[in-house]
């Protein structure tokens, strides 16, 4: 098998419905438990019948210890990059390094315009998409802040970002403890 130069990854696809709550966080600890490395969830917020996201993966985290969580893909027309770099960052920093990013440059135009978002031709997504990934390495950057982290700090921008463990995925990781004042 071709070595990419990074370890291959074992995960469970869950359905984030919003009929089955519980269902859907039984089955991230089953994951868990079965050794499992990450727990990845769609990102459709324009569907209904789903939990969102963001608050989902959270839930997720906050009930398991050791599987990293993942958005399956995140769907960027409606998630600006500045924005989901600050979540993925905390939600990271949070849940001791567990989260990994998958980035959509976007489909299913009509539900995302009805939800404010743009339409793009096929052309302006990919081009929307290498300007989030600029964004996203940008506010990651080591030392963007001079702190590496995005507790209570800022960079010069305004926004804060965080620390980097392989930007070539477009992931962001903490590390799992620090000391903090105050």
């Amino acid at each position: 098998m071709t070595d990419y130069g990074h370890e291959l990854l074992f995960g469970s696809f869950l359905t984030p419905s919003a009929d089955c709550p519980a269902d859907v966080l039984a089955l991230a600890q089953l994951s868990e438990q079965l050794g499992l490395d990450l727990v990845t969830v769609q990102d459709h917020p324009y569907q209904a019948r789903f939990l969102e996201t963001w608050t989902l993966l959270s839930v997720i985290a906050g009930q398991t210890s050791t599987v990293r969580v993942v958005p399956n893909v995140t769907n960027l027309p409606l998630r600006p990059p500045a924005v989901l770099a600050r979540a993925a960052a905390s939600l990271d920093l949070l849940s001791g390094g567990r989260v990994e990013l998958g980035i959509g440059a976007g489909a299913f135009w009509d539900a995302i315009v009805a939800m404010g978002g743009p339409r793009r031709t096929p052309g302006e997504s990919v081009e929307a998409l290498a300007e989030a990934i600029t964004v996203l390495r940008a506010l990651w950057a080591p030392g963007a802040n001079g702190s590496g982290s995005t507790a209570g700090t800022t960079s010069s921008a305004g926004r804060a970002p965080a620390p980097s463990r392989r930007t070539t995925s477009g992931s962001g990781s903490a590390p799992a403890s620090r000391a903090c004042s105050g």
